[in-house]
């Protein structure tokens, strides 16, 4: 895809998704007050391009590059009789094993310090919407991608194949992060919600809902929390750096070199 291309997806992507996403959070907000034009929107505007323009082709790329080594070590008899299946039933095992994978790959995130460091960019977050829903870093994408792919990566799939599902989980994932609240009643226990998913960006690190596109994996495992309330407030009680730059590098730095970086940093302005 050529420049010209890319800028013409992105901006269109960007319109979709507003012309979509900001009237839903209107008509049912999860905090009334919340204004589109948020603290720190230009930040998550930053990730939104940087992901369109810039790093979702190269976790495309990781991934494709992981999903060839994958499968050359599997025996292909065995791709061939999951093959065999019917598509809807190939298609089931699919969303059963990532969503089982992602629900345990979100919760080592939480529990340790390594992934840690690269997943609270995504919960530094102080103010949720469909926007911060793309505050990411890549190295933390290329991890949580392959582990959701990672089922149809050993099935044998074509990723492409499967494109309308990878596509709704991008949208799911920018739905549960909107500032919206709807009473689902019994169904958001069997398919996740903004209510549930802010309840995981509340301030505690280890607060709970890991699963992705169902809680049924936080039903089972003792981890689902769902109050009749909004958190008080969402974030991560470590300091942390408040723009993109430093948010892409800290991670990436040992807490002694990134202290020597950022006193230089400080003093040269």
């Amino acid at each position: 895809m050529n420049l010209t291309n890319l800028l013409l997806s992105t901006g269109l992507s960007l319109f979709f998704l507003g012309l979509v996403f900001i009237p839903m959070e209107k008509a049912f907000p999860a905090k009334v007050n919340q204004f589109v034009f948020r603290k720190k929107w230009f930040l998550d505007l930053c990730y939104f391009l940087g992901q369109y323009l810039i790093w979702s082709s190269l976790v495309l790329k990781a991934i494709e590059f992981f999903g060839q080594w994958i499968q050359a070590q599997i025996d292909i008899p065995f791709q061939t009789t999951i093959g065999k299946q019917p598509l809807w039933l190939q298609v089931l095992e699919v969303l059963i094993l990532s969503d089982f994978f992602i629900y345990w790959a979100h919760r080592l995130q939480h529990k340790y310090d390594f992934l840690w460091r690269f997943h609270k960019v995504h919960h530094s977050a102080e103010t949720l919407d469909w926007l911060a829903a793309h505050r990411e870093h890549p190295l933390d994408s290329i991890y949580t991608v392959g582990i959701i792919n990672l089922p149809a990566i050993l099935f044998g799939f074509d990723l492409n194949s499967i494109a309308i599902l990878v596509a709704f989980r991008g949208i799911w994932a920018i739905y549960i992060h909107s500032n919206v609240r709807l009473n689902l009643g019994f169904v958001k226990k069997l398919i996740g919600s903004p209510d549930l998913h802010h309840w995981h960006h509340d301030k505690e690190r280890d607060r709970g809902n890991y699963a992705n596109l169902s809680p049924i994996m936080d039903i089972v495992f003792g981890t689902y929390v769902c109050p009749d309330f909004e958190p008080e407030n969402f974030g991560i009680k470590e300091d942390f750096p408040q723009n993109y730059i430093g948010q892409m590098i800290k991670p990436m730095l040992p807490n002694s070199v990134w202290n020597i970086f950022n006193s230089k940093n400080i003093s040269s302005k």
